[in-house]
């Protein structure tokens, strides 16, 4: 069993910045590809950033692509979710997931969840 818990989500104007941080405990962090996600009110949740074992290979959804950045420290058992240039479509709820051996752009493939964070921009 994996616990995940997500911090660093608020309120930042467009064109701003923020770190989302998942802090795991219970097993170690290395064992599991690692996904963020996120949902926007009356939509579905959809798949933001995730990042392998191991060599840590990384993949974005394209509407983040070249603003955010995904990494990992298992030495510390965490992963963080760098976001820049914020637009108001990057409103939602983020969510921090572990779980398949293989990172994966479906939320089905990850067996761990963290409670979610707000992430609000303003126009």
């Amino acid at each position: 069993q994996v616990q995940l818990v997500e911090s660093g989500g608020g309120l930042v104007q467009a064109g701003g910045s923020l770190r989302l941080s998942c802090a795991a405990s219970g097993r170690t962090l290395s064992s599991y590809a690692v996904g963020w996600f996120r949902q926007a009110p009356g939509k579905e949740r959809e798949f933001v950033a995730s990042i392998n074992r191991f060599i840590g290979s990384i993949d974005y959804a394209d509407s983040v692509k070249g603003r955010f950045t995904i990494s990992r420290d298992d030495s510390q058992n965490m992963v963080y979710l760098q976001m820049d240039s914020l637009k108001p479509e990057d409103t939602a709820v983020y969510y921090c997931a572990a779980g398949p051996k293989t990172a994966s752009y479906s939320a089905t493939q990850y067996d761990y969840w963290g409670q979610g964070t707000q992430v609000t921009v303003s126009s």
